[in-house]
C-alpha cells in the first residue's frame, strides 16, 4: 500500500497532501512512513523542512537519512544542487532506503521532488526513480490557472512510465482562481483515474490532520 506523490509543479502542495495520507491511513490502524528522497534546501543541520514534515506525520520511527537520503543546500533543481554540491543522486541508494522503510511500514508515502520529470542527474529523471521503485503514482493538481495543460501532461507521462495512476487531488493553491469547479470536472472527464480529494485553499498554513478528512484513502487504485 505504498504511494508515490508527484505534483503537476513545484509548490503545489505535495508535502501537504503526503502528510495528509500519512495521517489518513495511520488512523486507519497503518503503521506508516513518509519518504523525500531528494530535497533541495536545507537547514544548518542538513535537514530539510518538508523532510521534517513527513516524518513528524509518520508513526514508525525512521532514520532521518533514511527518510531523505539526499539534502543539499541550495534550493534549485535537484541536479544542479547535487552538482554545486559535488554530489551524483544515485537512485539504487534511494531504493534501497525505500525497501528498508518498506520493511518497517504498512505503508510507505514517498513524495518527489518538483514535477514528475524533473532531472536528478545527467541521464535520469524522477520519472525513472518512480519506475525503479515501481509504486502507484497519486498526482497532486495545484488548482491555479494553467493547471490543465500541466496536469494532463503529467497523466500522459505517468501512462508512458508504464506505472498505475493511482489517483488524483485537487488543491486549491490559488484562492481566486475562476472557474474552479468547471476545472475539476474538465480534469475528472479527461483523467481516467479516481478523484481522491478536493482540498479547498487555505490561506493560513493548513494542518496536514485536518486535510486528511478531505481525501478518500480507500480509492486508490493499484
Amino acid at each position: 500500500m505504498s504511494y508515490f506523490v508527484t505534483g503537476t509543479d513545484t509548490d503545489v502542495g505535495k508535502t501537504l497532501i503526503s502528510c495528509a495520507l500519512l495521517h489518513g491511513f495511520a488512523a486507519a490502524g497503518k503503521r506508516v512512513v513518509g519518504m523525500k528522497p531528494v530535497a533541495a534546501g536545507c537547514d544548518e543541520q542538513d535537514h530539510n523542512d518538508d523532510a521534517q514534515r513527513l516524518r513528524a506525520a509518520s508513526n514508525v520511527l525512521a532514520s532521518y537519512g533514511q527518510v531523505n537520503p539526499y539534502c543539499f543546500t541550495q534550493a534549485a533543481a535537484p541536479h544542479l544542487a547535487a552538482r554545486f554540491a559535488g554530489v551524483r543522486i544515485n537512485l539504487e541508494r534511494i531504493v534501497t532506503s525505500c525497501r528498508e522503510l518498506e520493511a518497517q511500514a504498512d505503508v510507505v508515502i514517498v513524495e518527489g521532488v518538483g514535477g514528475f520529470c524533473v532531472p536528478l542527474n545527467d541521464e535520469q529523471d524522477s520519472a525513472d526513480l518512480a519506475k525503479l521503485l515501481n509504486l502507484p503514482v497519486i498526482l497532486v493538481v495545484g488548482m491555479r490557472l494553467g493547471c490543465l495543460n500541466h496536469a494532463l501532461l503529467t497523466v500522459q507521462a505517468i501512462a508512458a512510465s508504464g506505472l498505475t495512476l493511482a489517483g488524483w487531488v485537487a488543491n486549491g493553491v490559488d484562492g481566486q482562481m475562476m472557474m474552479l469547479d468547471e476545472n475539476i470536472v474538465a480534469l475528472r472527464q479527461r483523467i481516467d483515474a479516481p478523484l481522491l480529494g478536493i482540498v479547498p485553499y487555505h490561506q493560513s498554513a493548513p494542518d496536514a490532520c485536518k486535510i486528511a478528512e478531505y481525501l478518500d484513502i480507500a480509492q486508490p487504485a493499484r
